[in-house]
This record gives C-alpha cells, sequence and structure tokens, in this order.
C-alpha cells in the first residue's frame, strides 16, 4: 500500500501500521451498512477500536522503544477489542461468514506483527 504525499513520516514504513490503517477502512466500510440502531453502538465502537490500532502504532512510533511496546500493547488490546465487536456483528446478521474469517484473518496477522515488533524492540 501506498499514501501518496510529499510528506513522508518513519512509521509509514512499517507494513503492520499498513496493514491497521486498511482494516480501519474495511471496518468503516462495513459499519455503514449496519442499522441505524448501532450508530452509538456496535458501529461506533467497531470504528474506533478498529482505527485505534494504526493510532496506536503512528502515536508510539517516535518514542522510546519501552514507550512504543506500550502503545504496540494498546494496538494489540484494540485488535483484541475488534474480535469482540467482529463477533457481535456476526452473530447479530450484519456481516456474513466469509467477513466474519476475513475480518479475523486480518486481526490475527496484524496481533502476529504487533507481536513481533514487540519482541524485536524488547531485544534491542
Amino acid at each position: 500500500m501506498e499514501f501518496k504525499s510529499q510528506y513522508h513520516f518513519s512509521f509509514e514504513n512499517l507494513i503492520v501500521y499498513q496493514k491497521a490503517i486498511l482494516f480501519g477502512e474495511e471496518v468503516n466500510k462495513l459499519v455503514d451498512t449496519f442499522p441505524k440502531k448501532e450508530m452509538f453502538r456496535l458501529s461506533s465502537q467497531f470504528s474506533r477500536a478498529a482505527d485505534s490500532i494504526a493510532a496506536n502504532i503512528s502515536e508510539g512510533s517516535a518514542s522510546t522503544d519501552a514507550n512504543f511496546n506500550r502503545y504496540l500493547k494498546m494496538a494489540w488490546d484494540s485488535s483484541h477489542e475488534c474480535v469482540t465487536w467482529n463477533t457481535k456483528a456476526y452473530l447479530r446478521n450484519y456481516i456474513n461468514k466469509e467477513q466474519f474469517e476475513k475480518n479475523r484473518a486480518m486481526l490475527t496477522e496484524i496481533g502476529k506483527m504487533i507481536s513481533s515488533l514487540s519482541k524485536k524492540l524488547k531485544n534491542n
């Protein structure tokens, strides 16, 4: 994925950040299809948690390794929160099994990448 701009931030090179951005956009498209009654419930919770993954990665990236790890933990926590919202969306028949599994696959990959980056930082 490429973000076109003449200005570049180093965290944008992180593949986990790029995948988290894409996951947030995927969720944003999904929640637009949810019933209006979910606007301030499931839709907002799912969107907030999904966007929080990339936000925490970018926010912590310019800090010390120890502090970046703290932000990576928050990103990891948000990815796990998304598992719950994804399951709720599936159980309420707002998404089909294929989308449910696609979201879980994306979250699994993002979670593994966050864990790997965290371990790398701890070993520095």
